[in-house]
């Protein structure tokens, strides 16, 4: 794509992209997912991290963690299953060494928080507020609740509230949660996070699933199952994003399969603010890039003055 097709160029009358997720402003609404942009480096030399609208890190808990064994990841058909286990540097290191690589590009950083305590939660929150060039931190509660026996902190309404109300207490920054679609209702969650006091949602994470080898008899992964991402999700993730949509007042992100600005298009018009690309990356890391440029293509079309004026739309039109 040309720098004239990368959201550079100059003209008369283009439609205003600019979203705002709590008081947090962006660009655009398109952004990285977690776990699949590292923490930008990796990209820096591929294209210009201004141009988008925000990175999201990779998941980051409070101490480093190695991750699971291998093999972690497998393909399937229409998308992947990852099993990597959180693997990242620890708060500390990511304050230290990469925040200040990422403050360079002027895009919004928010960083994605896990943890396998609720006391975590909030000492990694704590931590990062006030860092120079944070912008907001994304909570992911579907990592492994210790001191509830295993469960994950996402499927339970009251859980996921208790974790988001800590960060909230612990942070300035804008709190964004992020949802699993492995729940009966993902809007009693979305409404349980909501009233603790999220700024928004962002959903969906991934779904579990597993891969056999027929050869060798046994599953492909180490850890036996993975999150499934990709084209295959995508419908399951649209339709949680209306659900969402329809049930809180906050900014939802839709995040899931989405891989061109027609996959963006209909999330925003389900209802979603912003919209996260994320396994698309790997096989075109430009993806993000494309997206954006298709949107202000589609904008201009549609004689969509605001992208701000797309959200929702499908919702107002039945």
């Amino acid at each position: 794509m040309s720098e004239k097709t990368s959201g550079r160029q100059t003209q008369h009358n283009r439609p205003d992209l600019s979203v705002q997720i709590g008081d947090l402003v962006l660009r655009n609404p398109v952004m990285t997912a977690s776990g699949t942009f590292g923490y930008g480096r990796e990209y820096a030399g591929l294209f210009d991290l201004s141009l988008l609208g925000a990175i999201v890190v990779k998941g980051t808990t409070l101490l480093s963690r190695d991750g699971n064994a291998p093999p972690r990841t497998v393909e399937t058909p229409s998308g992947m299953l990852n099993a990597i286990g959180l693997q990242n540097v620890g708060v500390d290191a990511f304050l230290a060494t990469e925040l200040p690589f990422l403050a360079q590009f002027h895009t919004p950083v928010i960083l994605n928080i896990a943890g396998h305590t609720i006391r975590e939660y909030g000492e990694i929150a704590s931590r990062a507020d006030g860092a120079p060039g944070l912008s907001a931190l994304e909570v992911n509660i579907s990592c492994p609740n210790v001191e509830a026996g295993g469960m994950t902190f996402g499927v339970s309404p009251l859980v996921s509230a208790q974790v988001v109300g800590l960060v909230k207490k612990r942070t300035s920054l804008p709190v964004i949660a992020k949802l699993s679609p492995n729940v009966t209702s993902v809007t009693a969650i979305a409404r349980a996070v909501a009233d603790a006091g999220a700024d928004a949602v962002s959903l969906i994470n991934t779904l579990v699933g597993m891969v056999i080898d027929i050869k060798k008899k046994r599953p492909v992964l180490a850890n036996i199952t993975g999150g499934l991402s990709g084209p295959a999700v995508r419908p399951v993730a649209l339709k949680m994003v209306w659900e969402a949509a329809g049930a809180v007042d906050i900014p939802v992100i839709g995040i899931g399969g989405i891989a061109t600005w027609q996959d963006a298009v209909e999330f925003m018009l389900a209802g979603a603010t912003g919209v996260q690309v994320g396994s698309a990356i790997f096989g075109n890391p430009r993806a993000p890039l494309d997206v954006i440029c298709g949107l202000e293509h589609y904008a201009c079309s549609e004689g969509i003055a605001s992208i701000r004026d797309m959200v929702g739309l499908a919702r107002k039109n039945i």
